[in-house]
């Protein structure tokens, strides 16, 4: 299965996903990631194609496809189980069938004792588990995730990444998940599509993409400097980064200069945000940050062996 998704004008997104397969959509706020899945789900004016399907035209009751919203939209005055069992009975199943069906969803996510809960009864988690059961209820075609962990405490997160992912190694249709979280690309996503104001700047499977970022908010996600130089980009991680106050030597060297802005723990190491051109990141000790009396606004340079950076096309 293929769905073919064209939002010209606003959205450039021309995107294939095969069935089965988990199409992780990331890329910088008002990218047009939650636009996309807003218009393969009819709320949104689009071309859109599933399989053989023409979609364009069709009504919004009349697209198989389930809708996880980033905050959940349960209905507020319905049961968990009857909003889960929404989907079923709006595509003409009896009563009997739909309750048999979400009861069915709600045990598969561990949750068959929250039934008969409103959804202010519910926890973050338990909410989200509900809202995920209601999408794959209605046995989509398409299944559409919009940071289904967003406000979640970590531990939640990592449950319900774990228990989607069982769920989406099952399910047959294709799966868009909208997420700002590189976890949730390496753990869940088959391939990832990187949007970048409006148009398709990458994509490809996690490794690759973490490999070779072709946008600064990839670059940054996965904890890469991103340096473009005519028709190659060049990457490297901020542990490559060295900081002094004066210009370092050696031709064997790439160097920037620029003010630092911010300084803050990160793990054993203090990382720096430096306004060179581009803004980029550095990792030094605590003690070499102290003996080069590191502050914001203090010019610095940065330098990196030539060798300790990867070079690629800037066009995959």
């Amino acid at each position: 299965m293929r769905v073919e998704v064209d939002l010209r004008g606003r959205v450039c997104a021309d995107v294939s996903a095969a069935a089965g397969e988990v199409l992780v959509v990331i890329g910088p706020n008002g990218a047009g990631k939650s636009t996309l899945l807003r218009a393969i789900a009819g709320l949104e004016p689009g071309r859109v194609r599933v399989g053989d399907d023409d979609w364009t035209d069709r009504e919004v009751p009349r697209r198989r496809v389930g809708y996880v919203f980033q905050d959940q939209s349960l209905f507020p005055h319905l049961s968990a189980l009857d909003n889960v069992a929404f989907g079923p009975r709006a595509r003409g199943r009896s009563r009997r069938e739909a309750d048999a069906a979400a009861r069915g969803w709600l045990e598969r996510f561990g949750i068959p004792d929250l039934a008969g809960r409103k959804p202010r009864e519910l926890s973050g988690g338990q909410a989200q588990r509900v809202a995920i059961a209601r999408a794959l209820a209605t046995d989509p075609d398409v299944l559409l995730l919009d940071e289904p962990f967003t406000g979640l405490d970590v531990s939640a997160q990592m449950a319900l990444r774990n228990e989607l992912g069982e769920h989406l190694r099952d399910f047959a249709g294709v799966t868009l998940l909208v997420t700002h979280d590189a976890i949730d690309a390496a753990t869940l996503a088959d391939r990832v599509l990187v949007l970048d104001e409006g148009r398709v700047a990458q994509v490809g499977h996690p490794a690759e993409v973490a490999a070779e970022p072709r946008t600064p908010h990839v670059a940054r996600l996965v904890g890469l400097n991103l340096v473009p130089g005519g028709d190659e980009l060049i990457a490297f991680p901020p542990d490559a980064v060295t900081v002094s106050l004066t210009e370092p030597e050696g031709s064997s060297r790439l160097r920037w200069r620029g003010p630092v802005a911010t300084l803050a723990p990160h793990g054993d190491a203090v990382r720096l945000l430096v306004h060179a051109a581009p803004d980029l990141l550095a990792d030094l000790t605590p003690a070499a940050a102290a003996e080069l009396g590191l502050v914001p606004g203090r010019e610095v340079w940065l330098s990196a062996k030539a060798t300790a950076v990867s070079r690629y096309g800037a066009r995959g």
